[in-house]
């Protein structure tokens, strides 16, 4: 990938799915990068399709548009493969990763990647109910993207979890998280 790496989240409105993309631009903005964080609405309500995007670089960034040719794709609600082509404009080398039960395998062949196409799932909707009490896998998810990329080291994006959400959030709620970032990126398959 080269000195800009872009990301493209899809996920639904109440998944967190914008609040991750935040999440990892502060970790990657503590390590020195330049990044940016933007989210794309359609309708704003619970359900409704949300792209969310990263922008991460050594250089700065004077781009300011929706990342069409992303480095990494990350599927916060596997459900939305049946209607939105995540991998439109994905490079040779793309990561996707996937919220999802099914087996890398299984997804590969279901989005047709590429044998250069990376693929990565966990079942983070499962880890958020268990660490969470609530299906929200916004937190596991960036635990998974941070394995399968390598953008931020565990340390750092835990500790980003924390200050992200210690404002907002009770101390139970804080450590649930944490606890969900950590399987996430325990728990990815590769495939």
């Amino acid at each position: 990938m080269g000195e800009t790496i872009e990301i493209r989240w899809h996920g639904r409105g109440g998944q967190g799915t914008v609040t991750a993309a935040k999440v990892l631009a502060d970790a990657c903005l503590s390590k020195g990068k330049n990044v940016q964080a933007f989210p794309e609405y359609g309708p704003e309500r619970a359900g409704a399709p949300v792209r969310a995007y990263n922008r991460i670089s050594d250089r700065e960034l004077r781009i300011h548009a929706p990342v069409t040719r992303p480095n990494i794709v990350v599927v916060v609600d596997a459900t939305l493969i049946e209607s939105i082509d995540v991998t439109e404009g994905a490079p040779d080398d793309a990561i996707f990763v996937v919220n999802t039960s099914h087996s890398p395998e299984e997804l590969r062949q279901k989005l047709n990647l590429k044998p250069t196409q990376k693929v990565f799932t966990v079942d983070a909707t499962k880890i958020a109910i268990d660490t969470i009490g609530r299906p929200l896998p916004n937190s596991t998810m960036l635990g998974a993207l941070a394995r399968a990329s390598g953008i931020v080291d565990l340390d750092t994006l835990l500790e980003d979890v924390k200050a992200s959400f210690g404002s907002k959030f009770s101390e139970k709620v804080i450590v649930a998280n944490l606890e969900a970032t950590r399987r996430g990126y325990e728990e990815v398959k590769e495939g």
